[in-house]
């Protein structure tokens, strides 16, 4: 068997049955998640954390996402199960928001963070099953489609919290949050059909050599660029420190949210049509954009422009970056490599927050901005080396 080779896999009802399901619950799901995360710097810093701290805090659950990954998807792929990693992971997610409301400091939050962030071990296997059930063709649309309905999940959350965050507060709406998360365990126990795969044997667990030159450099150019793709976090801060009011900061994450939910689906057709490397490239471009307007900021508009090339940003990014990976691993690996990928750039985001906010604190907040625009330069003159696969 050659390692990228794979099979045509039927597009039945059950396949689109499948990955309907898996949008619907990254739709609960993420509405979950973005009735907080507009509120979530503020709600660490009214605990007593300052900038350092909630860099720690946020690149901490970034490189527990890595590991997360990278674990789940060895064992995926190694006992060939992959639907109790999902339905687990959202529920560490909901658990861990009803933990967020009875917090009464910030170091409180630290343990209660990893459990959240633990939950994304659904991502590896999830992404695996995506791609076994997709074509070259497709793989892209696929992933548009559940990357669409996870923003648009976290629209429908980011209104809810405008709404609702003046008249309950931080602990009610922490509590209100939880339950999307348990939907959507529901809908993944109850509509996911997990099928035995095929010649187990060949399933022995993934090793370095199983990796070529060119999928190495795509992780290595990755890791890179996530040294400086820093939390979000640091881009609400940033509008609040501009000058916008506490209670506009959550639009600003509605902006940028409403952005990559209408345009996640078209960049997914549009990496199955050009390719995945031409998308990503853009994504880089439209990131160097951000820091540039974050950097020369001189006016309210040039901060609104920032939150709109970051929702294109992560509409590319996140959408064509698993396709790729998906692609460029060995396919019958790809639970362990996309798991394995998500660890290298997760293991990245804590040094990468945590410098921000020390270079924010001491130098300036442009300085983290700066450091960003470099690294993101150097990804992708790289990416023009790695090639893609037919």
């Amino acid at each position: 068997m050659e390692r990228n080779a794979e099979a045509n896999p039927p597009q039945n009802g059950e396949t689109k049955k499948t990955i309907r399901t898996f949008a619907f619950s990254s739709f609960f799901n993420d509405m979950g998640s973005d009735m907080i995360y507009p509120i979530w710097p503020l709600f660490v810093a009214s605990l007593g954390a300052n900038m350092a701290v909630l860099g720690l805090i946020d690149g901490i659950g970034n490189a527990i996402v890595s590991l997360s990954q990278a674990i789940s998807g060895y064992i995926s792929d190694r006992t060939r199960k992959r639907k109790v990693f999902i339905w687990l992971g959202y529920l560490f997610g909901g658990i861990s928001r009803l933990g967020y409301a009875l917090s009464a400091t910030w170091q409180g939050l630290v343990p209660l963070r990893i459990l959240d962030r633990a939950g994304k071990m659904r991502g590896a296997p999830r992404d695996a099953m995506v791609a076994d059930l997709s074509i070259r063709s497709n793989r892209g649309e696929n992933f548009g489609l559940i990357r669409t309905m996870d923003n648009a999940g976290a629209l429908v959350g980011i209104v809810f919290c405008i709404a609702a965050f003046p008249l309950v507060g931080f602990r009610n709406l922490l509590l209100i949050a939880a339950v999307p998360s348990f939907i959507a365990v529901a809908l993944i126990v109850i509509n996911i059909r997990e099928k035995p795969l095929e010649d187990a044997k060949l399933f022995k667990g993934i090793s370095f050599s199983h990796l070529d030159g060119n999928f190495k450099l795509f992780v290595i150019l990755s890791a890179v660029f996530s040294l400086g793709a820093f939390s979000y976090s640091f881009l609400l801060i940033f509008a609040n420190r501009f000058g916008f009011q506490v209670s506009t900061v959550p639009v600003f994450y509605l902006l940028f949210t409403l952005v990559a939910t209408f345009c996640s689906y078209p960049f997914g057709v549009l990496s199955d049509r050009i390719g995945r490397k031409a998308v990503l490239q853009i994504s880089y471009g439209l990131w160097g954009l951000v820091c540039l307007a974050m950097i020369c900021a001189e006016s309210a508009w040039m901060v609104v422009a920032a939150f709109v090339l970051f929702g294109l940003h992560q509409a590319g990014i996140d959408t064509v970056q698993k396709a790729f990976v998906a692609e460029l691993g060995p396919a019958e690996y790809r639970a362990s490599t996309l798991g394995g990928f998500q660890m290298v750039i997760g293991l990245c985001a804590l040094p990468a927050s945590v410098a921000a906010g020390l270079l924010w604190d001491l130098v300036g907040m442009q300085a983290p901005f700066i450091l960003s625009l470099a690294l993101t330069a150097i990804s992708a003159a790289m990416l023009f080396f790695v090639k893609e696969r037919a």
